[in-house]
């Protein structure tokens, strides 16, 4: 399944959602489904904003933008963030007047069998939309799973205040444990920005992925004497690399132009649609620390 069925399946799946918890609510009158189901409310938002993004950074390179399109998808995890952030906000509050006036719940279990209805099939759909989002490296899917990861917590969260409320009777613990959850959603969006902003900032690949480039260079770099000053950074599903090629000086061009093709095949082959930058340098050039030097 492409990244944009993908994002479009999580719209239909966040109705569905959105529909069993707020008919949860319905049942019970319970603030903390409320709570759950106003956060239901952000993921179809957020779901929108995903197939927007991914539609936009599956765009080719144009004239305005010769290197892409690609971080339309961090526009999209950093706004995921904010509305989860709005949603635990959102929680507090009804939480609060549910401490203020405590309620007794109507048909508790009829309620939660639905509610727990909905939370499995949010999980589910978590699991398959970080799954792919990271075999496809898009941050807009994996960010969209991520806060279904915490609507699920917020649901079993809920679930278990409903519970204690209705085994002992103290209906201030269903407000009680919606403003808990709604500390945990409140950290995992606070987290998702975290994150995106680094990609919007040009963040570095992981340690692991650039000594495996670094290794690829120097099994490469036969007829060329070292590479320097190797610069990577991701935006979304592409990995940007560039670094100088220091090569003897009798070396012509069209045997620079074969050691580059050769290094640039390795990398893509490592980094599937990687977009590489070699600077050709002569030996005058040879730097003693930090380079690259052939196996």
């Amino acid at each position: 399944m492409t990244n944009i069925k993908l994002a479009i399946s999580s719209i239909f799946v966040g109705f569905a959602v959105l529909g069993l918890k707020a008919l949860a609510y319905w049942i019970t009158g319970s603030v903390a489904l409320l709570s759950d189901a106003l956060e239901s409310t952000v993921n179809v938002a957020t779901a929108f904003a995903a197939l927007v993004a991914i539609h936009i950074a599956a765009k080719p390179a144009d004239a305005n933008h010769p290197y892409g399109h690609h971080k339309a998808e961090f526009f999209s995890a950093v706004l995921e963030g904010v509305m989860i952030i709005v949603a635990a906000l959102l929680i507090f509050r009804e939480a609060y007047h549910g401490f203020m006036q405590p309620v007794m719940l109507d048909a508790p279990v009829a309620g939660l069998l639905v509610n727990m209805a909905a939370t499995v099939i949010n999980g589910l759909w978590a699991w398959v939309l970080i799954t792919r989002g990271r075999a496809q490296k898009s941050p807009a899917l994996v960010a969209d799973g991520k806060h279904l990861i915490t609507d699920v917590l917020t649901s079993v969260g809920v679930a278990a205040g409903v519970i204690l409320a209705v085994a002992t009777g103290w209906w201030i613990l269903d407000p009680a444990l919606a403003a808990l959850v709604a500390v945990n959603i409140l950290w995992s969006g606070s987290k998702i920005v975290k994150e995106s902003l680094s990609g919007l900032m040009d963040e570095a690949v992981s340690a692991q992925t650039l000594d495996a480039i670094r290794n690829v260079i120097a099994s490469q770099l036969d007829g060329a004497m070292q590479a320097h000053d190797l610069r990577t950074r991701h935006a979304g599903p592409a990995i940007f690399i560039d670094f100088h090629l220091v090569v003897p000086g009798e070396t012509t061009v069209f045997q620079s132009h074969e050691i580059c093709d050769r290094i640039e095949n390795s990398l893509k082959d490592l980094l599937d649609g990687a977009k590489i930058t070699i600077h050709v340098e002569p030996e005058h050039k040879l730097k003693h620390f930090g380079a690259i030097i052939p196996d």
